[in-house]
């Protein structure tokens, strides 16, 4: 009877500590208080709950205008919403960074001060700043030298996506800009260095507007504090002190007389460095991805949206066994959609554990809808055995990805030191595809800024790879499917869509209207939110604008279904007319 007592007691006394604990206790991070328990200064995120998120695409007509519109509307809400929580920072006198692009804000405090935060009405979510391992460490390596004299020959990578062929029609990306956000850039050196855009002359260099460090203090945890960074942090001028992304720079722009291991040479390219010897933290991969919607000079100030590159590179992973965890997961997939809004192409790197099997396409930002995710493939044009893949599951979408493969296996570009290295990753497949981005906007300069239409291009003239694997509900002898995802890139194949491109008016484009399925095989049905106008008539035309189909809808119904299997493979464009008003959007034939 007395342990049956004793029992009840410790019951309503766990209950009593929750009915009076800490106003907000539940809005802290399990892991940050954690960490208190051995420091007494911690680094850590505050969200708050107002923030801004851009779902949609914006109806503007131009990169810039996207980008002024989104940098305008983020940043001035940040500073609103952000004034009353700021004024108690500078009570307490400690130290903190706001961040626009997702209305949060880095500190430095005790415990102390986060439960007074936590209380706070307009906070959401307070979370551990804590370094996450990148998303790669390369998979092989081997060192060339200083040079390998090869005549300029393409390597295979370039060949595989042909790229090469593109080069023949004299566009090698010109024109465009190329971002890279991983463990940093040696940019001095020979196949990269006038590719820069900070580059002017031989004896001039501007890096304002082209390089952030992101990287304020030690993150390598697995580094003692006897081995320092050998870039140091905050540096004014690009360094990499890791190899991984220098590599993964050459891929995308890289050439000089005795190399060619660039997809697009012809492109400049811009950096921030989110890791400490591949080590990153959220706040670190959020100050870049912010940075590159408007670049600053050396001094984080004077932000400058017309200066953002087209597209992003991203080889680095945040996994749940590293603290990103599937309740706060939608942090950074907010800052994704928000860099998508504004015009950039985010591409992203799938992951390397696809020895797991299905599903292994797990953790930010390779999950996410916006992101352009990027598997790896071998010289024989087979998946890697490395590769992640899809689908998404840990989140219950069962989302498609990866969207597209790109060569990844035994990798060769330049290295720090001006060496030369063959690696093996799906970040070595990522700048292959970010590279094509360059060559499709420098042929058809007006294709800037439309990320999604950029994206179904690409997909739509993929090369079509099947697979004896099934990764419910995706089929592998079905395009797409869940371990190409909608096959290998192929650069020729998209520059010609892009090459036809012809925008359509931009000013009606509209969300009332559904698309399923896309992409299709067959039919496709339309699903119209038409409230009480009738639907008049649809027009549908091709990536090169010329109308290939138009008829009239039964005005009363909501759901129209045509056919579409006369329709030749690729992107189109259709307008459905309800009322006086006309809607836009996109489908691929399959």
């Amino acid at each position: 009877m007395k342990k049956c007592f004793t029992a009840v007691f410790l019951f309503f006394g766990v209950l009593s500590f929750a009915w009076n604990g800490p106003k907000g206790i539940d809005k802290i991070d399990p892991v940050l208080l954690q960490e208190f328990s051995t420091k007494p200064q911690v680094d850590y995120l505050v969200f708050l709950k107002d923030r801004k998120v851009f779902e949609k695409p914006l109806a503007l007509s131009s990169k810039e205008a996207k980008g002024n519109y989104v940098y305008k509307t983020l940043s001035t809400y940040a500073q609103q919403s952000q004034a009353a929580i700021r004024k108690v920072l500078d009570q307490y006198q400690v130290d903190y960074h706001p961040f626009w692009v997702i209305n949060a804000i880095k500190v430095t405090s005790d415990l102390q001060l986060v439960h007074i935060l936590a209380a706070r009405n307009d906070v959401e979510k307070i979370i551990a700043n804590t370094p996450h391992k990148m998303l790669q460490e390369p998979i092989t390596e081997r060192s060339l030298g200083q040079s390998s004299t090869r005549n300029a020959e393409p390597e295979w990578g370039i060949k595989a996506i042909a790229a090469d062929s593109v080069w023949l029609e004299g566009n090698t990306g010109q024109g465009v800009v190329i971002g890279g956000q991983d463990t940093g850039f040696e940019w001095n050196l020979s196949p990269i260095r006038t590719k820069y855009r900070g580059f002017i002359s031989e004896e001039e260099v501007d890096h304002n507007y082209n390089w952030y460090d992101a990287i304020h203090e030690k993150q390598a945890i697995n580094y003692p504090d006897s081995i320092p960074n050998p870039c140091g942090f905050n540096a004014k001028e690009p360094c990499d002190d890791n190899n991984h992304g220098t590599h993964t720079m050459g891929t995308m722009v890289g050439q000089d007389e005795d190399n060619s291991i660039g997809v697009a040479p012809g492109a400049r390219w811009i950096a921030c460095r989110n890791m400490d010897r591949g080590w990153g933290s959220i706040a670190s991969y959020v100050a870049c991805f912010e940075w590159f919607i408007a670049p600053t000079d050396l001094d984080g100030a004077n932000p400058d949206p017309s200066k953002a590159p087209h597209v992003i590179n991203n080889s680095w992973y945040c996994s749940p066994e590293e603290g990103c965890e599937l309740n706060n997961f939608y942090i950074i997939e907010d800052v994704v959609k928000n860099v998508k809004a504004a015009g950039i192409v985010v591409v992203v790197s799938a992951g390397n554990d696809g020895y797991r099997g299905c599903g292994s396409i797990d953790g930010p930002p390779a999950i996410f809808d916006a992101s352009f995710s990027v598997g790896a493939t071998d010289i024989n044009n087979d998946i890697a055995g490395f590769s992640s893949r899809g689908p998404v599951t840990i989140d219950s979408t069962f989302r498609l990805k990866p969207n597209v493969v790109a060569p990844g296996v035994n990798v060769r570009s330049v290295i720090r030191g001006g060496q030369y290295a063959n690696y093996s990753g799906t970040s070595m497949a990522g700048p292959h595809v970010a590279g094509l981005v360059a060559l499709m906007i420098a042929a058809n300069p007006k294709l800037a800024g439309e990320v999604s239409i950029i994206e179904d291009m690409i997909q739509a003239s993929s090369t079509r790879l099947a697979s004896e694997t099934d990764c419910e509900p995706f089929n592998g002898d079905v395009i797409p499917n869940a371990i190409y995802g909608y096959g290998l890139v192929n650069a020729y194949r998209a520059v010609r869509r892009a090459k036809g491109y012809t925008p359509v008016s931009t000013e009606d484009i509209q969300n009332n209207i559904r698309v399923i399925p896309n992409p299709t095989h067959d039919v496709v049905t339309f699903i119209i939110d038409k409230g009480d106008q009738p639907v008049r008539a649809l027009e549908i035309y091709n990536a090169n604008g010329t109308q290939v189909m138009q008829g009239s809808f039964d005005s009363e119904q909501i759901l129209q279904t045509i056919d579409t299997s006369h329709l030749q493979g690729g992107l189109y464009i259709y307008r459905i007319w309800v009322g006086d008003k006309s809607f836009t959007g996109r489908f691929v034939k399959i």
